[in-house]
């Protein structure tokens, strides 16, 4: 069926009066809608697919932006007498690969051949939108086999794994000035931790992939970057990542949770001596867990659940030592694992139970954990460290696309931001 029939001035004609009466909606007419779809299915057109409604409105669409582009580079209009020596010369056919599949468009040329199309541009063979759809694919953790053969089925689009390749090596440019842009001179919050990846450098090896997420002064998410590391994940890695933090300008941090790794606290004193040091309480528990029998972590449960909820240090101490009673001749590993945490478990003790509440685990950081393992998970293992960190950082930028999340997160800290600042001496006010 020929979509030059469908009415390009009605098309043009009625989404100006919808925009003109309600300029900050941008959004077509529902009328003009219904009025397409109904011409076109009364030709026998169909709406997507080659020569469907979608891929005539793209056509139509580019093709009278690329008009503007002409007429701004000239200076006259279509059939107009211009007064400088350059003018049109015809067009040139193009086929490009959208949303709604192939289509051909005509692109016009001027004499001295200085005019330079922007919205599709020179050697371009797809239009933005599949590259967004690349991108968002490939931060949702599917593969670049699997993003072809998804291209393919919806889009009716071939593309190759080496071009989606190159379409996500466009995000390492801004993934390094991320990396390096300057912090906030103080956090009340860093929640530190690393998740394991498969990398393949001579051999298949687990690496860590270090990351740092900070609650701001204003109760936003922040985080401060990634790090690749070269073992197991050791405290004396993290004294690197948290001197890079500080020289990018973090003086002071009021608190690092974390997942109870030895020597941390060192590193991170040697770094921010005033820092309070706290082990996350979920981290405890799941490693509880590891020792006992599945049969016992109810009860297991309960008991250390009334010292966690302690309401002083004392009460804390008492609840531990009516647990050991009961469990150290059963799981001795147990009680062992506590008593070496004990000194980075209690800090949060001394505080505010709205402070509490927020740092006595690191679920702030889990989440953002659980979209990483859910990106990485289908890869098996990454060729370089590069493409390991690659894929990592584009699935923290598809994190809460709709701001959300975000909404909730800075609602329900901004109790504990004023208990941090009195707990805390006004450290937290002072720099800000």
């Amino acid at each position: 069926m020929n979509t030059e029939n469908l009415d390009a001035p009605s098309i043009e004609k009625t989404t100006e009066d919808a925009v003109a009466k309600n300029p900050t909606s941008r959004t077509f007419d529902p009328k003009l809608i219904d009025q397409l779809v109904g011409q076109a299915r009364e030709q026998g057109l169909a709406i997507d697919g080659e020569n469907g409604l979608l891929a005539a409105l793209t056509k139509r669409v580019v093709e009278s932006a690329l008009e503007g582009e002409i007429t701004d580079h000239l200076g006259y209009e279509k059939h107009e007498r211009g007064d400088a020596d350059n003018s049109r010369n015809g067009i040139r056919s193009k086929t490009v690969q959208t949303k709604g599949g192939p289509i051909s468009i005509d692109i016009p040329r001027d004499r001295e051949g200085s005019f330079e199309p922007a919205i599709v541009k020179k050697r371009q063979r797809r239009l933005g939108s599949i590259q967004d759809v690349v991108l968002s694919l490939s931060a949702r953790g599917m593969t670049h086999g699997d993003i072809a053969a998804h291209l393919a089925d919806v889009y009716g689009t071939t593309v190759s794994k080496t071009t989606i390749s190159t379409i996500t090596d466009k995000v390492l440019e801004g993934m390094s000035e991320w990396q390096n842009r300057p912090l906030d001179p103080v956090y009340p919050v860093v929640f530190i931790d690393a998740i394991h990846v498969k990398i393949r450098d001579g051999q298949v090896a687990n690496r860590p992939i270090y990351v740092a997420l900070a609650v701001t002064a204003e109760g936003n998410r922040d985080i401060l970057g990634l790090w690749a590391g070269d073992g197991g994940e050791g405290a004396k890695y993290w004294l690197q990542v948290l001197t890079e933090i500080k020289n990018r300008g973090t003086e002071d941090v009021l608190m690092v949770v974390c997942d109870g790794l030895q020597g941390l606290p060192d590193s991170v004193a040697a770094v921010w001596p005033e820092t309070v040091v706290q082990t996350c309480v979920v981290h405890l528990m799941r490693n509880s867990f590891k020792y006992a029998s599945k049969a016992d972590w109810p009860a297991i449960s309960a008991g250390l659940k009334l010292v966690y909820h302690a309401a002083t240090l004392s009460e804390a101490e008492d609840r531990f030592a009516d647990f050991k009673t009961e469990w150290e001749e059963r799981y001795p590993a147990v009680i062992r694992l506590w008593q070496r945490a004990w000194s980075e478990f209690v800090p949060f003790l001394q505080f505010d139970r709205e402070i509490r509440r927020i740092v006595c685990t690191t679920n702030a950081i889990e989440s953002v954990n659980a979209r990483i393992r859910k990106a990485v998970k289908a890869r098996g293992h990454f060729p370089t460290e590069q493409s390991a960190l690659k894929c990592v950082y584009m699935a923290l930028m598809a994190l809460d696309p709709t701001g959300q999340e975000r909404a909730r997160w800075t609602q329900r800290w901004k109790p504990a931001l004023n208990a941090f600042d009195i707990a805390f001496d006004g450290r937290l006010s002072a720099r800000m």
